[in-house]
């Protein structure tokens, strides 16, 4: 059974290059073994990720992401059976989300940025499925 869990956090300290890379890297080299796909999408201080795959791998991946001590707060925006998935090109594609046009980020949200915390998880997921389907995602595999 496919599985796509979406969740967002607050990095530990502000999120850099090398720490979102550091991520990419151990993503895109473990995850084609587990059959997970998916997209982080980051700012400065937020992480919202996306996560497919079977279900026992999807949950055991979410399990390991609420041990990992560069984020916190961990919050569950989505989780759903699905018939296919929405990211299979990705074994995990990356979108700063400070670097999208920011007229998009206020159709979702009062302020211009993307912060879960303070809007409904509809309008993320709403988002999320937006920038999928402008390709504004990208991947380096």
């Amino acid at each position: 059974m496919l599985v796509r869990l979406i969740y967002a956090s607050r990095a530990r300290s502000p999120i850099s290059h090398e720490m979102v890379e550091s991520i990419l890297t151990s993503a895109r080299k473990h995850n084609p073994q587990q059959g997970i796909t998916g997209v982080l999408c980051y700012s400065d201080t937020i992480f919202v990720q996306v996560l497919e795959g079977g279900r026992d791998q999807v949950n055991q991946m979410y399990g390991q992401l609420q041990h990992d001590e560069r984020h916190h707060d961990l919050v569950l925006l989505g989780y759903e059976s699905i018939d296919e998935r929405q990211y299979s090109s990705w074994t995990m594609g990356k979108i700063r989300l400070d670097k999208i046009n920011r007229s998009l980020l206020l159709k979702y949200s009062v302020c211009g940025e993307l912060n879960p915390y303070l809007v409904s998880n509809c309008a993320t997921v709403a988002l999320l499925n937006e920038l999928a389907s402008t390709a504004a995602f990208t991947q380096r595999d």
